[in-house]
């Protein structure tokens, strides 16, 4: 196969880095393609805005600047048609501490946090910490095509469930959910009287045809009982600056959810995330339409490889991330991760995200990465 010559296609040393991908197995033949972190240097006008940061020499107590603000607001109007106003904003280190502040904010200890699972597995620790209790439902599946089991949902509900946790687009089944669905799970809650936190961090990774829909655009209602969370973090590869924030339009929500993250994070935000994070937002739109493009043929050449020529694994469409979801029941394997990190592959094990035998492949890397990963696991299927 003929791999194109693009910015992509580069690769970079990153062990010795502190890389927590790159640092995770110690041996060096091991792939690394377990966590949600791409392996392509973040957008050159990032780089940038970074070093003029930098060069300024004085790294105090930073706080969101107007500038940022507009970015922002501009960008959910374009993309979403979403008018925002700038007090909804709740700026966050992270959208993991944005799960726990919504599970401590809503309720009291002991009341119900529904998640739907597989899921991103800070989700699932959210509630406990929380002192709360998790109730989870399995999404339905049916070749491989995920979507909301309603019904069961709507049989979990008691008087203590107070929460839903929302992942859309989905970690790790990389499911799109349309209007139509998330319309139908929303007036569920609205009857119940169960707030949403839908995180959307991966809302601009989108590798098919639905558009994505923020779940608090769906009416006045239901934005008012919910609490989004978004960040240039995943898109623009901006993990490691700690910069997120959450748009909360209820009043009385949104200062208990600032309230809760007292105690949790430190209330002023990474001075470097905010930096790239305006440069992302306001000056790289070029860079992620080549990103998109880049990983939607690496979706395809994993999507075939996987179901054409190592069966009996599985996966099903990547809506949106650059993370496959692959079922490896079929091997009938204890530990299907450890087979294959033996062939030299370093997946993420299913069970983390509450679902046993299967496992979670980052293709956002160089395809020449990606094409060595998918030879040593048909190798490894073969023997």
């Amino acid at each position: 196969m003929t791999v194109s010559k693009n910015e992509f296609d580069r690769v970079y040393e990153r062990r010795g880095t502190g890389s927590i991908k790159w640092e995770r197995y110690g041996d060096k033949r091991i792939i690394p393609m377990w966590v949600a972190d791409m392996d392509f240097r973040s957008p050159p006008a990032v780089i940038e805005a970074l070093k003029k940061r930098a060069s300024h020499g004085i790294y105090g107590y930073s706080v969101p600047t107007d500038k940022l603000h507009d970015a922002v607001l501009k960008r959910l109007k374009r993309l979403y048609g979403w008018k925002v106003k700038k007090e909804w904003i709740v700026w966050l280190h992270g959208l993991v501490s944005g799960l726990s502040a919504a599970c401590r904010c809503i309720g009291e200890a002991g009341d119900e946090v529904v998640i739907f699972t597989p899921i991103y597995p800070p989700f699932l620790d959210a509630a406990i910490l929380a002192k709360r209790k998790m109730v989870t439902i399995p999404l339905l599946c049916k070749d491989n095509y995920y979507s909301f089991d309603l019904q069961s949902f709507k049989k979990v509900i008691t008087k203590r469930t107070k929460l839903l946790l929302l992942c859309n687009p989905h970690n790790p089944v990389g499911r799109v959910f349309s209007k139509v669905e998330l319309s139908e799970l929303a007036k569920i809650c609205l009857k119940n009287n169960i707030k949403i936190c839908s995180d959307e961090i991966h809302c601009e990774l989108i590798l098919g045809e639905r558009k994505h829909t923020p779940t608090a655009t769906l009416g006045r209602e239901i934005a008012d009982n919910t609490i989004t969370m978004m960040s240039a973090g995943k898109t623009f590869n901006l993990p490691g600056l700690n910069c997120g924030f959450a748009v909360i339009e209820n009043r009385e929500l949104r200062k208990k959810f600032r309230s809760a993250l007292n105690g949790i994070t430190p209330p002023f935000i990474n001075t470097f995330g905010l930096a790239a994070s305006l440069a992302a937002f306001r000056d790289c739109e070029d860079w992620k339409r080549k990103l998109l493009t880049y990983l939607k043929k690496n979706k395809k050449i994993l999507y075939d490889a996987v179901n054409n020529e190592m069966k009996p694994l599985s996966m099903g469409d990547v809506e949106a991330t650059y993370l496959a979801w692959i079922d490896a029941r079929g091997l009938n394997l204890q530990d299907p991760a450890a087979f294959f990190k033996k062939a030299g592959v370093g997946l993420a094990d299913g069970s983390e995200f509450g679902a046993d035998g299967f496992l979670r492949m980052t293709f956002a890397c160089p395809r020449k990465i990606l094409l060595e990963a998918i030879e040593r696991m048909k190798k490894a299927i073969r023997k």
